[in-house]
Parts: structure tokens; C-alpha cells; sequence
């Protein structure tokens, strides 16, 4: 009996075995290799368990909220003292014949909202939020879909930002990894039918992986090259998809550690040929979008070849891309560039290259890129200065590539963090249009250059004077008189208006 019973377990479980290889073999072509943990613990999942063969992936008619204790935002105004609410930021009140949310066109950047953890070089993670399973799966990536579109309707924002592959994980080929991506799309398709809210703008990671370290479209590897444009090839699909308004290219790793090892005029080069067969693949693919650089100069590269804004637009002036780029400029980056935020926006704006702007700043006694919420006012009306000259961002606009402190780990610090960039970039809005509608600063800039209102000034500013013209004048006025920029006075006017 003992020896019967054992044959016949042992039979059982050959047949088994067999069985569920013929089952395996079936479904390979379904397979999606990211990490297919779909078994979801109960609370860490907020109350909903998905079965270990991924049905339920997603609920799309859940009443259930992942932020049931926070409520949707409102404008209260500046008296307030409920920190979940708008005192500055009224979406629909008309500013210099705008809405607000039409001058700012507020954006939520999905790594640092949903994605950021609080590590860092020192120290390990101090998130754990409480809808994580501690996974890399599409289960986990579906349910953090979900939560970015409460997150947005919530705040009142329609626009976000994402890099693919923080929104869906990476698989061991191309093939898994875009049919990961293709998974996330369908349901953030899903999501967004019946509301306004639409991608600011989506970018490729070429960055992270260990494959571009030397670099991606500058790496010396033609093979790092073709998996680059390939990745870039469907970051590009899947934004279009989904309504997309603009494409970034940030380059953390397209620079150099050293020269020595370096053909500095090849890889610069090669980026600009990667850059032009993107704006190819953009009008093949029917995307009316910009397209976007993102200028920083080191970091973590020791040099990065889009320096900051000057050095961005000379590189696309020279290799001929000038009509097919604009600018999406970073505060931090600014700052750690040696200019101020101001500064590079005034740079793209007077050459027609001001396309969007990531919404952060700096620690002045840190030194790194920070990605911190902007809080200052003054910095916000600078930047409020040069957005309504400009005529407003659109198709860009305000996005929020900002992260919360390490030491800030509870849900309600995500609301009060966005609620808190949106309210200062609100109120500088505010300031700007009031400074530009008064014209007590405008005046004092243009009594500063007066002279040049005058026929021979007119004829300079038109190319139509020669040196030989200007040697006659400069030997009749004689040594010309000394007169005050009125610096203290400008600052005066600035700061009455903050």
C-alpha cells in the first residue's frame, strides 16, 4: 500500500508538473516581464487584494479613495488658515484677460509625487507609503496610476509629467518593456476619458539603467545609441497617445567626466544627429507638440553638454535645430549653472525659446540639485515677469519637478507641498501684473536707455550706422557725462510690490 500510494502521489505530480508547463507555454507570448508579484497585501493596498493571476489588475469603478481624508482643494483666499487650500491660486479668476490656470498651467511630476522614496546618498529610504507593496510590478504600477489621477483631481491640476519608466517598469527586452509601457497607457487612457486631464509633457529615463553610463545619445557604444532611439522612439508614441503637449530631452548623462578619454566634437555631434532623427520621428508620428531640452550643467555628468540656456540655444542654432527645439527650463538648475531662474527665462524668452518651466529650487548652502517646492515669493514674481511678457507658456507650463523633504512622510505632506508651490507661483503672478500694470519699473527701465530714443539711436538699432558715423559723433559730444542705473530704486519699486 505504502508503495502504491507513493507511485500513484509521484504520478499526480508529473502530470501536474506537465500540465502546468503546457499552461506556462501558452501564455509566453502574454508574459510581461516586469517583477508579476500581482498578489497585493489587503492593507498595504488600501483594502483591495488582487488574486495572484492578475485579475482585478486595476478597478476602474471603485468608489473607494486612496486620499478619503483629504479633501478636494479649494480657493479660500489669503485669510485662511486651513492648510489644505488655495489662498492665492483661484483657477478661474481673470488676470490681465487670462485665467489664472491658463497663465500658470499647473503640472504634477509623477518620479518625485509618486515615485520619490527619501533616500539619498547618505541615507536609505524613509517612504513607504501606505498603497506600496514593496514591488516593481504592473499591479503596483496600475494602482499608482490611479493614484496620480485622485492626486491631480483633488488638487484641481489637468496636467502631469512622467519618464516612462517610472511609470511602468522596465523588462529584460525592448519588446517586455513597451508592452509594460503599452499596459500603463491603456489605463491611463482609461482614466483620463471625461476629464481635462492630459500629459504637460513625457520624456524617456536615459539616465538610470547601468547601459548609459558612458551616455546615451553621446555614449561611444552604437549600440547604447540604438537602444536610446529606440526607447525615445516609443516614449515619443506613448505621450502622443495620450494626448501629450510637449516632449522633454533631459541629458543628465550626455557630457564627459574628463577630456582625456573623450572625442568631445563627436559626441556633441552625435547628439545633434540623435536630436534631429527625433524631430523627424515627430512629424512622421503626427505630433504637434514641442519638442524640449532641458539645459543643466553638471550633475550628475561633471560637465553636461546643454550647459544652461545660452549654451543650449548656440548648440541648436549651430547643427540647424533652432526650428525644432525650445527651451524646458529648471530652477535648480539655474542656480547651480550660475544664473538665476530669472535670468535663463529672459535668455529663451527674447529669443522666441521659452517653452515650459520646472517649478523648484534650490538650497543656497547646499549646493546640489535639491528639487525643493519654490517657495519665494520674489523668485515666483520674477518668473511671473518674464512668463506674462512672454505671452504665457502654453503649450508649456508650470511643472511642479519638486520632491518632498526627507524627513516629511506623511500623505498630507504631498498636498501641502503642491498647494504651497501653486499658492507662490499664484501670488507672483499676482505681484508681476500688478509691477507691468503700473509701469513704475517699466518707466525707470526705459528713462535708462532714453538716448537711444533719437533718429541716430533708431538708425543703430537698425544696422544702418558705421563705425566711421559713430567716430564723428563720439569727437563732437566729447567724454560723455556720468549718470545713475538707479539700482536701489528699481529694487525699492520691486520689493513694494512683494
Amino acid at each position: 500500500m505504502k508503495g502504491r500510494g507513493l507511485l500513484l502521489f509521484s504520478t499526480i505530480l508529473v502530470l501536474c508538473s506537465c500540465n502546468g508547463e503546457q499552461q506556462a507555454a501558452g501564455k509566453e507570448e502574454e508574459r510581461l516581464v516586469a517583477d508579476m508579484t500581482c498578489g497585493l497585501d489587503a492593507t498595504a493596498a488600501g483594502g483591495n487584494t488582487y488574486g495572484t493571476d492578475c485579475k482585478g489588475l486595476y478597478d476602474m469603478h471603485s468608489n473607494s479613495e486612496f486620499f478619503p481624508e483629504i479633501p478636494y482643494v479649494k480657493y479660500e483666499g489669503p485669510s485662511s488658515d486651513n492648510p489644505l487650500s488655495y489662498k492665492w491660486y483661484n483657477a478661474e479668476e481673470v488676470i490681465l484677460g487670462k485665467k489664472m490656470k491658463d497663465w500658470l498651467r499647473f503640472s504634477i511630476a509623477f518620479w518625485h509625487t509618486f515615485r520619490g522614496d527619501g533616500g539619498d546618498p547618505f541615507g536609505s529610504p524613509t517612504k513607504q507609503w501606505r498603497w506600496e507593496d514593496g514591488t516593481n510590478s504592473l499591479a503596483m504600477a496600475s494602482k499608482r496610476m490611479q493614484i496620480n489621477f485622485e492626486f491631480l483631481k483633488k488638487l484641481g491640476v489637468e496636467r502631469w509629467c512622467f519618464h516612462d519608466r517610472d511609470i511602468a517598469p522596465e523588462g529584460s527586452t525592448i519588446e517586455e518593456s513597451n508592452a509594460n509601457l503599452d499596459h500603463i497607457i491603456a489605463l491611463a487612457k482609461q482614466l483620463q476619458e471625461g476629464t481635462s486631464i492630459r500629459p504637460l509633457w513625457g520624456t524617456a529615463q536615459l539616465f538610470k539603467h547601468p547601459r548609459f553610463m558612458h551616455g546615451a545619445a553621446t555614449s561611444p557604444d552604437i549600440r547604447v545609441y540604438a537602444y536610446a532611439a529606440a526607447q525615445v522612439k516609443k516614449a515619443m508614441e506613448v505621450t502622443h497617445e495620450l494626448g501629450g503637449e510637449n516632449y522633454v530631452f533631459w541629458g543628465g548623462r550626455e557630457g564627459y567626466q574628463t577630456l582625456l578619454n573623450t572625442d568631445l566634437k563627436k559626441e556633441l555631434d552625435h547628439m545633434a544627429t540623435f536630436l534631429q532623427s527625433a524631430a523627424s520621428w515627430k512629424k512622421k508620428l503626427g505630433f504637434e507638440g514641442n519638442l524640449l531640452l532641458e539645459p543643466k550643467p553638471q550633475e550628475p555628468t561633471k560637465h553636461q553638454y546643454d550647459w544652461d540656456a545660452a549654451t543650449t540655444m548656440g548648440f541648436l542654432q549651430n547643427y540647424g535645430l533652432a526650428g525644432e527645439y525650445k527651451l524646458n527650463l529648471e530652477c535648480n538648475h539655474a542656480t547651480l549653472s550660475g544664473h538665476s531662474c530669472h535670468h535663463e527665462l529672459e535668455m529663451a524668452r527674447i529669443y522666441g525659446m521659452l517653452g515650459s518651466v520646472d517649478a523648484n529650487t534650490g538650497d543656497a548652502q547646499t549646493g546640489w540639485d535639491t528639487d525643493q517646492f519654490l517657495t519665494d515669493v520674489s523668485e515666483a514674481t520674477l518668473i511671473m515677469l518674464s512668463v506674462i511678457k512672454n505671452g504665457g507658456l502654453a503649450p508649456g507650463g508650470f511643472n511642479f519637478d519638486a520632491k518632498l523633504r526627507r524627513e516629511s512622510v506623511d500623505v498630507e505632506d504631498l498636498f501641502i507641498a503642491h498647494i504651497l508651490g501653486m499658492d507662490t507661483l499664484a501670488r507672483g503672478l499676482r505681484n508681476a501684473a500688478k509691477l507691468l500694470q503700473e509701469g513704475r519699473l517699466t518707466k525707470l527701465v526705459d528713462e535708462r536707455y532714453s538716448t537711444f530714443n533719437s533718429p541716430l539711436g533708431e538708425a543703430i538699432e537698425a544696422g544702418k550706422v558705421e563705425f566711421e558715423d559713430l567716430e564723428k559723433h563720439a569727437l563732437e559730444w566729447g567724454e560723455p557725462p556720468l549718470f545713475s542705473g538707479k539700482q536701489e530704486l528699481a529694487e525699492m519699486i520691486f520689493s513694494s510690490y512683494i
